[in-house]
Protein backbone atom coordinates (compact mmCIF):
# COMPACT_ATOMS: atom_id res chain seq x y z
CA UNK A 1 0.00 0.00 0.00
CA UNK A 2 3.05 2.67 -0.13
CA UNK A 3 1.89 3.72 -3.72
CA UNK A 4 -0.95 4.90 -1.57
CA UNK A 5 0.75 6.40 0.94
CA UNK A 6 3.00 8.46 -1.93
CA UNK A 7 0.68 9.22 -3.94
CA UNK A 8 -1.10 11.51 -1.19
CA UNK A 9 2.36 12.93 0.15
CA UNK A 10 3.27 14.54 -3.30
CA UNK A 11 -0.29 16.77 -4.11
CA UNK A 12 0.37 19.53 -2.29
CA UNK A 13 3.95 19.82 -3.59
CA UNK A 14 2.65 19.36 -7.65
CA UNK A 15 -0.16 21.35 -7.04
CA UNK A 16 1.35 24.54 -6.67
CA UNK A 17 4.25 23.72 -9.31
CA UNK A 18 4.28 27.47 -10.56
CA UNK A 19 5.66 28.60 -7.44
CA UNK A 20 8.53 26.59 -7.58
CA UNK A 21 11.37 28.72 -9.28
CA UNK A 22 14.32 26.88 -11.91
CA UNK A 23 16.32 28.73 -8.66
CA UNK A 24 14.48 26.05 -5.94
CA UNK A 25 16.00 23.45 -8.53
CA UNK A 26 18.89 24.55 -8.46
CA UNK A 27 18.94 23.92 -4.95
CA UNK A 28 19.06 20.23 -5.23
CA UNK A 29 22.46 18.49 -5.29
CA UNK A 30 23.96 19.27 -8.84
CA UNK A 31 22.66 17.05 -11.86
CA UNK A 32 23.95 16.31 -14.92
CA UNK A 33 23.33 18.58 -17.90
CA UNK A 34 21.63 17.24 -20.82
CA UNK A 35 22.64 18.42 -24.18
CA UNK A 36 20.05 19.76 -26.38
CA UNK A 37 20.00 16.91 -28.55
CA UNK A 38 19.28 14.23 -25.07
CA UNK A 39 16.51 16.69 -24.20
CA UNK A 40 14.90 16.61 -28.07
CA UNK A 41 15.42 12.76 -27.82
CA UNK A 42 13.53 12.37 -24.50
CA UNK A 43 11.17 14.82 -25.40
CA UNK A 44 10.04 13.79 -28.76
CA UNK A 45 10.03 9.68 -27.68
CA UNK A 46 6.58 8.88 -27.12
CA UNK A 47 5.13 11.79 -30.01
CA UNK A 48 2.40 9.87 -32.67
CA UNK A 49 0.99 11.64 -35.44
CA UNK A 50 -2.29 10.31 -37.31
CA UNK A 51 -2.97 12.46 -40.86
CA UNK A 52 -6.66 10.78 -42.07
CA UNK A 53 -6.40 9.86 -45.41
CA UNK A 54 -10.32 10.63 -46.45
CA UNK A 55 -11.55 14.63 -45.94
CA UNK A 56 -13.70 14.65 -43.11
CA UNK A 57 -14.07 16.74 -40.04
CA UNK A 58 -10.61 15.76 -38.82
CA UNK A 59 -7.15 16.34 -40.92
CA UNK A 60 -4.86 15.17 -38.11
CA UNK A 61 -4.24 14.57 -34.53
CA UNK A 62 -1.09 14.75 -32.78
CA UNK A 63 0.00 13.42 -29.44
CA UNK A 64 2.50 12.89 -27.27
CA UNK A 65 3.50 11.97 -23.64
CA UNK A 66 6.58 12.50 -21.39
CA UNK A 67 6.33 10.37 -18.10
CA UNK A 68 7.38 11.70 -14.10
CA UNK A 69 6.25 8.27 -12.68
CA UNK A 70 7.64 4.88 -13.15
CA UNK A 71 6.12 3.55 -14.83
CA UNK A 72 3.54 6.22 -16.21
CA UNK A 73 0.38 6.28 -14.66
CA UNK A 74 -1.34 8.46 -17.45
CA UNK A 75 -2.97 6.47 -20.61
CA UNK A 76 -3.99 7.53 -24.05
CA UNK A 77 -6.06 5.96 -26.90
CA UNK A 78 -7.46 7.18 -30.20
CA UNK A 79 -9.75 5.21 -32.92
CA UNK A 80 -11.71 5.73 -35.51
CA UNK A 81 -15.68 4.76 -35.04
CA UNK A 82 -16.45 1.62 -37.46
CA UNK A 83 -20.17 1.74 -39.29
CA UNK A 84 -20.72 5.21 -39.66
CA UNK A 85 -17.96 8.50 -39.51
CA UNK A 86 -17.18 9.58 -36.54
CA UNK A 87 -13.74 9.43 -34.22
CA UNK A 88 -13.42 9.19 -30.29
CA UNK A 89 -10.34 9.63 -28.14
CA UNK A 90 -9.29 10.01 -24.47
CA UNK A 91 -6.98 10.44 -22.18
CA UNK A 92 -6.75 8.28 -18.80
CA UNK A 93 -4.72 9.96 -15.93
CA UNK A 94 -4.20 7.11 -13.23
CA UNK A 95 -3.45 7.24 -9.74
CA UNK A 96 -2.07 4.93 -6.85
CA UNK A 97 -0.63 3.05 -9.67
CA UNK A 98 -1.22 2.53 -13.76
CA UNK A 99 -3.32 -0.29 -14.06
CA UNK A 100 -6.78 1.09 -13.55
CA UNK A 101 -6.29 3.79 -16.32
CA UNK A 102 -4.56 1.42 -18.65
CA UNK A 103 -7.59 -0.76 -18.29
CA UNK A 104 -9.63 2.08 -18.72
CA UNK A 105 -8.41 3.33 -21.55
CA UNK A 106 -8.96 0.54 -23.86
CA UNK A 107 -12.20 -0.23 -22.51
CA UNK A 108 -13.90 2.80 -21.97
CA UNK A 109 -14.02 3.36 -25.51
CA UNK A 110 -15.45 -0.04 -26.89
CA UNK A 111 -18.12 0.25 -24.67
CA UNK A 112 -18.79 3.78 -25.76
CA UNK A 113 -18.24 2.72 -29.69
CA UNK A 114 -21.01 0.21 -29.43
CA UNK A 115 -23.61 2.56 -27.31
CA UNK A 116 -23.62 5.45 -29.27
CA UNK A 117 -24.06 2.70 -32.64
CA UNK A 118 -27.82 2.99 -33.71
CA UNK A 119 -29.63 -0.08 -31.92
CA UNK A 120 -30.37 -1.83 -35.02
CA UNK A 121 -26.65 -2.00 -36.63
CA UNK A 122 -25.52 -3.04 -33.35
CA UNK A 123 -28.27 -6.13 -33.45
CA UNK A 124 -26.69 -7.00 -37.01
CA UNK A 125 -23.33 -7.33 -35.51
CA UNK A 126 -23.85 -9.13 -32.02
CA UNK A 127 -25.76 -11.48 -34.99
CA UNK A 128 -22.64 -11.78 -36.50
CA UNK A 129 -20.73 -12.76 -33.48
CA UNK A 130 -18.89 -9.10 -32.46
CA UNK A 131 -16.26 -8.69 -30.21
CA UNK A 132 -15.63 -5.76 -28.47
CA UNK A 133 -12.84 -4.77 -30.71
CA UNK A 134 -15.84 -5.04 -33.49
CA UNK A 135 -16.39 -1.40 -33.26
CA UNK A 136 -13.26 1.03 -33.52
CA UNK A 137 -10.21 1.14 -35.22
CA UNK A 138 -6.99 1.85 -32.83
CA UNK A 139 -4.83 4.21 -34.20
CA UNK A 140 -1.47 3.82 -31.65
CA UNK A 141 -2.58 0.73 -29.51
CA UNK A 142 0.48 -1.58 -29.54
CA UNK A 143 -0.33 -3.73 -26.30
CA UNK A 144 -3.12 -5.78 -25.19
CA UNK A 145 -4.51 -7.18 -22.21
CA UNK A 146 -2.92 -10.38 -20.81
CA UNK A 147 -4.33 -13.58 -22.21
CA UNK A 148 -5.73 -14.86 -18.68
CA UNK A 149 -7.75 -11.54 -18.27
CA UNK A 150 -9.11 -10.84 -21.63
CA UNK A 151 -12.04 -13.64 -20.83
CA UNK A 152 -13.14 -11.90 -18.57
CA UNK A 153 -13.39 -8.35 -19.85
CA UNK A 154 -15.48 -10.00 -22.74
CA UNK A 155 -17.85 -11.45 -20.88
CA UNK A 156 -18.66 -7.89 -19.15
CA UNK A 157 -18.96 -6.07 -22.82
CA UNK A 158 -20.99 -8.63 -23.90
CA UNK A 159 -23.39 -8.74 -20.98
CA UNK A 160 -23.07 -4.75 -21.78
CA UNK A 161 -24.46 -4.56 -25.66
CA UNK A 162 -26.72 -7.88 -25.17
CA UNK A 163 -28.38 -5.02 -22.64
CA UNK A 164 -27.93 -1.91 -24.54
CA UNK A 165 -29.69 -4.37 -27.74
CA UNK A 166 -32.98 -4.20 -25.76
CA UNK A 167 -32.63 -0.74 -24.56
CA UNK A 168 -34.30 1.97 -26.91
CA UNK A 169 -31.50 4.60 -27.82
CA UNK A 170 -30.67 7.59 -26.25
CA UNK A 171 -28.71 10.59 -26.77
CA UNK A 172 -25.33 10.44 -26.71
CA UNK A 173 -25.23 12.46 -23.81
CA UNK A 174 -26.97 9.78 -22.16
CA UNK A 175 -25.04 7.38 -23.73
CA UNK A 176 -21.89 8.52 -22.39
CA UNK A 177 -23.13 8.51 -18.65
CA UNK A 178 -24.43 5.57 -18.69
CA UNK A 179 -20.54 3.96 -20.33
CA UNK A 180 -18.90 5.47 -18.10
CA UNK A 181 -20.95 3.99 -15.19
CA UNK A 182 -21.47 1.07 -16.75
CA UNK A 183 -17.55 -0.16 -16.97
CA UNK A 184 -16.78 1.47 -13.15
CA UNK A 185 -19.57 -1.24 -12.36
CA UNK A 186 -18.22 -4.05 -13.90
CA UNK A 187 -14.38 -2.92 -12.61
CA UNK A 188 -16.18 -3.61 -9.18
CA UNK A 189 -17.88 -7.27 -9.98
CA UNK A 190 -15.11 -8.33 -11.45
CA UNK A 191 -12.62 -8.06 -8.85
CA UNK A 192 -15.07 -9.18 -5.89
CA UNK A 193 -16.18 -11.87 -8.25
CA UNK A 194 -12.94 -13.47 -9.36
CA UNK A 195 -10.52 -13.31 -6.45
CA UNK A 196 -7.98 -12.37 -8.88
CA UNK A 197 -4.67 -10.06 -7.30
CA UNK A 198 -5.01 -7.89 -10.87
CA UNK A 199 -8.68 -7.43 -10.87
CA UNK A 200 -8.18 -6.05 -7.32
CA UNK A 201 -5.47 -4.19 -8.26
CA UNK A 202 -7.43 -2.51 -10.76
CA UNK A 203 -9.98 -1.48 -8.73
CA UNK A 204 -7.76 0.15 -6.24
CA UNK A 205 -5.91 2.48 -8.19
CA UNK A 206 -7.83 4.76 -9.68
CA UNK A 207 -8.16 6.88 -12.79
CA UNK A 208 -9.58 9.82 -14.03
CA UNK A 209 -10.69 10.43 -17.73
CA UNK A 210 -10.81 13.30 -20.42
CA UNK A 211 -12.81 11.75 -23.42
CA UNK A 212 -13.80 12.93 -27.19
CA UNK A 213 -16.80 11.42 -29.06
CA UNK A 214 -16.93 13.12 -32.35
CA UNK A 215 -19.81 12.22 -35.06
CA UNK A 216 -20.63 14.72 -37.59
CA UNK A 217 -20.36 18.39 -36.24
CA UNK A 218 -21.76 17.37 -33.33
CA UNK A 219 -18.97 17.39 -30.44
CA UNK A 220 -19.22 15.49 -26.80
CA UNK A 221 -16.70 15.81 -23.94
CA UNK A 222 -16.97 13.41 -20.99
CA UNK A 223 -14.96 14.50 -18.31
CA UNK A 224 -14.58 12.77 -14.78
CA UNK A 225 -11.85 13.83 -12.35
CA UNK A 226 -9.24 16.56 -13.16
CA UNK A 227 -7.99 16.26 -16.69
CA UNK A 228 -8.58 19.19 -19.47
CA UNK A 229 -10.08 20.15 -22.55
CA UNK A 230 -10.31 23.27 -24.21
CA UNK A 231 -11.02 24.26 -27.85
CA UNK A 232 -8.99 26.80 -30.28
CA UNK A 233 -11.47 29.12 -31.94
CA UNK A 234 -9.97 32.02 -34.22
CA UNK A 235 -11.87 35.32 -34.36
CA UNK A 236 -11.99 35.91 -38.52
CA UNK A 237 -11.71 39.29 -37.89
CA UNK A 238 -9.53 40.06 -35.60
CA UNK A 239 -7.31 36.75 -35.81
CA UNK A 240 -7.13 36.27 -32.44
CA UNK A 241 -6.81 33.15 -30.59
CA UNK A 242 -9.81 32.49 -28.14
CA UNK A 243 -10.01 29.73 -25.83
CA UNK A 244 -13.39 27.67 -24.88
CA UNK A 245 -13.08 25.25 -22.08
CA UNK A 246 -14.75 22.30 -22.95
CA UNK A 247 -15.41 20.42 -19.40
CA UNK A 248 -15.30 21.00 -16.00
CA UNK A 249 -12.62 19.70 -13.38
CA UNK A 250 -14.19 17.81 -10.23
CA UNK A 251 -12.03 19.27 -7.32
CA UNK A 252 -12.06 21.06 -4.31
CA UNK A 253 -11.63 24.79 -6.32
CA UNK A 254 -15.21 23.62 -7.90
CA UNK A 255 -17.62 24.91 -5.15
CA UNK A 256 -20.06 23.16 -7.13
CA UNK A 257 -18.77 19.90 -6.96
CA UNK A 258 -18.12 19.93 -3.13
CA UNK A 259 -21.68 21.38 -2.64
CA UNK A 260 -22.62 18.04 -4.15
CA UNK A 261 -20.42 15.48 -2.50
CA UNK A 262 -21.49 17.23 1.16
CA UNK A 263 -24.94 16.94 0.22
CA UNK A 264 -24.63 13.43 -0.23
CA UNK A 265 -23.21 12.78 3.39
CA UNK A 266 -25.19 13.64 6.80
CA UNK A 267 -24.53 16.67 8.44
CA UNK A 268 -22.17 15.49 10.96
CA UNK A 269 -19.46 14.35 8.09
CA UNK A 270 -18.76 17.90 6.98
CA UNK A 271 -15.90 18.74 8.59
CA UNK A 272 -14.01 15.46 7.58
CA UNK A 273 -15.77 14.48 3.92
CA UNK A 274 -13.48 16.99 2.15
CA UNK A 275 -9.99 17.77 4.68
CA UNK A 276 -7.18 19.72 3.32
CA UNK A 277 -8.08 19.63 -0.03
CA UNK A 278 -9.15 15.70 -0.54
CA UNK A 279 -11.53 13.36 -0.22
CA UNK A 280 -11.31 11.87 3.27
CA UNK A 281 -8.25 13.70 3.19
CA UNK A 282 -6.94 11.61 1.09
CA UNK A 283 -8.19 11.59 -2.48
CA UNK A 284 -7.73 15.06 -4.72
CA UNK A 285 -9.84 14.36 -7.59
CA UNK A 286 -13.33 14.10 -6.87
CA UNK A 287 -14.75 12.01 -9.47
CA UNK A 288 -12.47 8.90 -10.57
CA UNK A 289 -13.01 5.60 -12.33
CA UNK A 290 -11.75 2.69 -9.65
CA UNK A 291 -10.40 3.51 -6.21
CA UNK A 292 -13.32 1.12 -4.54
CA UNK A 293 -11.99 1.69 -1.03
CA UNK A 294 -13.85 5.12 -1.47
CA UNK A 295 -16.87 3.14 -3.00
CA UNK A 296 -17.40 0.00 -1.54
CA UNK A 297 -19.55 -0.84 2.05
CA UNK A 298 -17.04 -1.42 4.66
CA UNK A 299 -18.07 -4.88 5.13
CA UNK A 300 -16.84 -5.59 1.77
CA UNK A 301 -13.56 -3.80 2.73
CA UNK A 302 -13.27 -5.78 5.44
CA UNK A 303 -13.86 -8.92 3.68
CA UNK A 304 -12.16 -8.40 0.54
CA UNK A 305 -9.24 -6.16 0.68
CA UNK A 306 -8.00 -6.05 4.57
CA UNK A 307 -7.05 -9.65 4.03
CA UNK A 308 -5.22 -8.50 0.94
CA UNK A 309 -3.58 -5.26 1.33
CA UNK A 310 -3.91 -4.84 5.33
CA UNK A 311 -6.15 -1.81 7.57
CA UNK A 312 -4.38 0.60 6.08
CA UNK A 313 -5.78 0.55 3.15
CA UNK A 314 -9.34 1.60 4.96
CA UNK A 315 -9.59 5.39 4.92
CA UNK A 316 -10.58 7.63 8.11
CA UNK A 317 -14.02 8.45 9.10
CA UNK A 318 -16.00 6.08 6.63
CA UNK A 319 -18.89 6.09 7.52
CA UNK A 320 -21.19 6.06 4.80
CA UNK A 321 -20.21 5.36 1.29
CA UNK A 322 -20.24 5.63 -1.43
CA UNK A 323 -17.75 8.96 -1.28
CA UNK A 324 -16.94 9.02 -5.10
CA UNK A 325 -18.28 8.42 -8.26
CA UNK A 326 -17.41 7.91 -11.95
CA UNK A 327 -20.57 9.77 -13.53
CA UNK A 328 -19.24 12.08 -15.81
CA UNK A 329 -19.81 15.84 -16.72
CA UNK A 330 -20.69 15.63 -20.14
CA UNK A 331 -20.75 19.09 -22.57
CA UNK A 332 -21.84 19.32 -26.24
CA UNK A 333 -20.43 21.82 -28.96
CA UNK A 334 -21.63 21.93 -32.46
CA UNK A 335 -18.53 22.46 -34.14
CA UNK A 336 -17.87 25.84 -36.48
CA UNK A 337 -15.62 26.45 -39.45
CA UNK A 338 -13.74 28.97 -36.24
CA UNK A 339 -12.97 25.97 -34.71
CA UNK A 340 -9.83 24.82 -35.19
CA UNK A 341 -8.36 22.62 -33.15
CA UNK A 342 -8.96 20.84 -29.40
CA UNK A 343 -6.27 20.13 -27.11
CA UNK A 344 -7.18 17.11 -23.98
CA UNK A 345 -4.52 16.64 -21.48
CA UNK A 346 -3.66 15.40 -18.20
CA UNK A 347 -3.38 17.87 -15.29
CA UNK A 348 0.30 17.45 -15.60
CA UNK A 349 -0.09 20.16 -18.33
CA UNK A 350 -2.34 22.19 -16.89
CA UNK A 351 0.36 22.66 -13.72
CA UNK A 352 2.42 24.39 -16.14
CA UNK A 353 -0.08 26.50 -18.46
CA UNK A 354 -3.29 28.14 -18.48
CA UNK A 355 -6.44 27.33 -21.33
CA UNK A 356 -5.53 30.44 -22.88
CA UNK A 357 -1.62 30.00 -22.98
CA UNK A 358 -1.99 26.52 -24.40
CA UNK A 359 -4.42 27.86 -27.61
CA UNK A 360 -1.97 30.74 -27.77
CA UNK A 361 0.76 28.29 -28.25
CA UNK A 362 -0.60 25.79 -30.42
CA UNK A 363 -2.12 28.87 -32.50
CA UNK A 364 1.40 30.27 -33.36
CA UNK A 365 2.61 26.74 -34.18
CA UNK A 366 -0.15 26.54 -36.71
CA UNK A 367 0.93 30.07 -38.22
CA UNK A 368 4.98 28.99 -37.62
CA UNK A 369 4.53 25.77 -39.38
CA UNK A 370 3.11 27.06 -42.60
CA UNK A 371 6.51 28.07 -43.52
CA UNK A 372 7.69 24.55 -44.07
CA UNK A 373 4.79 23.91 -46.68
CA UNK A 374 5.89 24.38 -50.33
CA UNK A 375 5.63 28.22 -51.76
CA UNK A 376 1.93 28.56 -53.34
CA UNK A 377 1.43 31.64 -56.03
CA UNK A 378 -1.92 32.82 -55.50
CA UNK A 379 -4.38 31.95 -58.46
CA UNK A 380 -4.49 33.74 -61.80
CA UNK A 381 -1.77 36.52 -63.24
CA UNK A 382 0.46 37.47 -60.20
CA UNK A 383 3.16 40.32 -60.17
CA UNK A 384 6.71 40.22 -59.37
CA UNK A 385 6.34 42.64 -56.77
CA UNK A 386 3.42 39.76 -54.98
CA UNK A 387 5.95 37.21 -55.38
CA UNK A 388 8.55 39.35 -53.76
CA UNK A 389 6.58 40.37 -50.91
CA UNK A 390 5.46 36.78 -50.21
CA UNK A 391 9.54 35.46 -50.46
CA UNK A 392 10.24 38.67 -47.87
CA UNK A 393 7.27 37.30 -45.55
CA UNK A 394 8.70 33.59 -46.08
CA UNK A 395 12.17 34.74 -44.97
CA UNK A 396 10.94 36.50 -41.77
CA UNK A 397 8.88 33.77 -40.64
CA UNK A 398 12.39 31.49 -40.60
CA UNK A 399 13.04 32.98 -37.72
CA UNK A 400 9.84 31.71 -35.97
CA UNK A 401 10.40 28.00 -37.25
CA UNK A 402 9.32 25.85 -34.79
CA UNK A 403 11.97 23.37 -33.11
CA UNK A 404 8.90 20.34 -32.62
CA UNK A 405 6.76 19.34 -35.67
CA UNK A 406 4.56 18.10 -33.30
CA UNK A 407 1.52 20.53 -31.47
CA UNK A 408 2.00 18.58 -28.28
CA UNK A 409 5.83 18.15 -27.92
CA UNK A 410 5.66 21.97 -28.18
CA UNK A 411 3.39 21.91 -25.81
CA UNK A 412 5.64 20.01 -23.37
CA UNK A 413 8.78 22.41 -24.14
CA UNK A 414 7.23 25.18 -23.39
CA UNK A 415 5.51 23.86 -20.03
CA UNK A 416 9.00 22.75 -18.72
CA UNK A 417 11.20 25.50 -20.57
CA UNK A 418 9.22 28.77 -21.12
CA UNK A 419 10.53 31.69 -19.32
CA UNK A 420 9.67 35.47 -19.47
CA UNK A 421 12.94 35.40 -22.18
CA UNK A 422 11.71 32.73 -24.08
CA UNK A 423 12.78 28.27 -23.80
CA UNK A 424 15.47 28.26 -21.66
CA UNK A 425 17.33 25.16 -22.20
CA UNK A 426 18.87 24.36 -19.10
CA UNK A 427 15.59 24.60 -17.17
CA UNK A 428 14.31 21.86 -19.14
CA UNK A 429 17.51 20.14 -18.60
CA UNK A 430 16.81 20.19 -14.85
CA UNK A 431 13.26 18.50 -15.41
CA UNK A 432 14.20 15.99 -17.08
CA UNK A 433 17.45 14.93 -14.88
CA UNK A 434 15.67 15.06 -11.85
CA UNK A 435 16.44 11.53 -9.96
CA UNK A 436 13.21 9.45 -9.73
CA UNK A 437 12.69 9.77 -5.72
CA UNK A 438 12.76 13.84 -6.48
CA UNK A 439 10.47 14.34 -10.13
CA UNK A 440 7.49 13.89 -8.72
CA UNK A 441 7.23 16.44 -6.44
CA UNK A 442 8.44 18.79 -9.14
CA UNK A 443 6.04 17.63 -12.37
CA UNK A 444 3.49 15.24 -13.40
CA UNK A 445 3.09 12.73 -16.10
CA UNK A 446 2.26 14.93 -18.99
CA UNK A 447 -0.34 13.93 -21.54
CA UNK A 448 -1.35 15.72 -24.34
CA UNK A 449 -4.20 15.06 -27.26
CA UNK A 450 -4.08 17.94 -30.07
CA UNK A 451 -6.92 17.32 -32.45
CA UNK A 452 -6.88 19.56 -35.90
CA UNK A 453 -10.19 20.56 -37.49
CA UNK A 454 -10.86 20.57 -41.37
CA UNK A 455 -12.39 24.07 -41.47
CA UNK A 456 -12.65 23.67 -45.21
CA UNK A 457 -15.24 20.81 -44.70
CA UNK A 458 -16.49 22.11 -41.96
CA UNK A 459 -17.73 25.39 -43.52
CA UNK A 460 -18.74 23.09 -46.64
CA UNK A 461 -21.17 20.88 -44.52
CA UNK A 462 -22.71 24.12 -42.69
CA UNK A 463 -23.06 25.95 -45.98
CA UNK A 464 -20.66 28.70 -45.14
CA UNK A 465 -18.05 30.15 -46.95
CA UNK A 466 -14.52 30.88 -44.92
CA UNK A 467 -13.91 34.54 -44.34
CA UNK A 468 -10.43 35.75 -45.84
CA UNK A 469 -7.79 35.63 -42.66
CA UNK A 470 -6.25 38.91 -41.62
CA UNK A 471 -2.58 38.69 -40.68
CA UNK A 472 -1.43 36.37 -38.16
CA UNK A 473 -1.83 37.62 -34.84
CA UNK A 474 -1.24 35.59 -31.58
CA UNK A 475 -3.02 37.05 -28.35
CA UNK A 476 -6.03 35.19 -26.78
CA UNK A 477 -8.48 36.69 -24.65
CA UNK A 478 -10.39 35.37 -21.69
CA UNK A 479 -11.94 31.90 -21.98
CA UNK A 480 -15.33 31.78 -23.68
CA UNK A 481 -18.01 30.54 -21.59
Amino acid sequence: MLKFVLHDAVGYVRSNVREFSLNALRLLPQLPQLSPYDVNITLKENEFVYNFPVEGIIRSYETNQLGSNSPCEDSRTEASLLHRNGFICGIFDGHAGAACGQVVSKRLLRYISAATLPRQVLREQMKQDCTSQSFLKCHNDKVDFVSEIRPLYEQSFQRYIKRLSGEPSRDVTSELEQAFLQLDNDLSEEALGSNDARTMGVALSGAVACLVHLEGLQLHVASTGDCGAVLGVLDPETNQWHPKKLNIEHNVENMTEVSRILGEHPHEERETVIRNGRLLSQLAPLRAFGDFRYKWPLKTLHQKVVPMFGEQVLPPNYYTPPYLTARPDVQQHELCSNDKFLVIASDGLWDFLTPSEVVSLVGEHINSKKILEPMRLPPGDVKLQQISEQLAERKAGLTRKPIDQNAATHLIRHALGATDYGIEHSKISYYLSLPQDVVRLYRDDITITVIFFNSEHIARLKGESLPTPSPPATTTQAPAA
